[in-house]
């Protein structure tokens, strides 16, 4: 009688497993979403892409520390002077953070703004 009391608890416990899985499909369900692929093209390298525009510019008095580090040549500690150099009324006040020179100042120019 034992092993038939085991099929029938194995059996109970498949079925109330199968039925709280059909009870949450259609919640789970729900969270699938379709994603159409519109084109599997790779973004163009950076030295093609356009020179960035003036609503793409990083504020020297606004941006955070990972912003800053985003720029060319500028690295954590580099950034952190940036930030404790504030406030810039002119781009060209970034010559007085210890470590930009004027071959750096040059190439921030056109990705910054006071």
């Amino acid at each position: 009688m034992a092993p038939v009391r085991d099929l029938l608890t194995g059996v109970y416990l498949l079925l109330v497993a199968l039925l709280g899985v059909a009870s949450l499909w259609p919640r789970l369900s729900e969270r699938f979403v379709a994603v159409e692929v519109v084109s599997q093209s790779s973004p163009p390298p950076a030295a093609e892409l356009p020179p960035s525009t003036p609503a793409q510019r990083i504020s020297l008095n606004q941006a955070s520390l990972e912003e800053l580090e985003r720029l060319p040549g500028i690295g954590p500690a580099l950034a952190r002077r940036i930030v404790e150099g504030r406030p810039y009324s002119r781009v060209e006040d970034l010559d007085r953070v210890r470590g930009i020179g004027p071959k750096t100042l040059e190439r921030l120019r056109p990705l910054v703004v006071p």
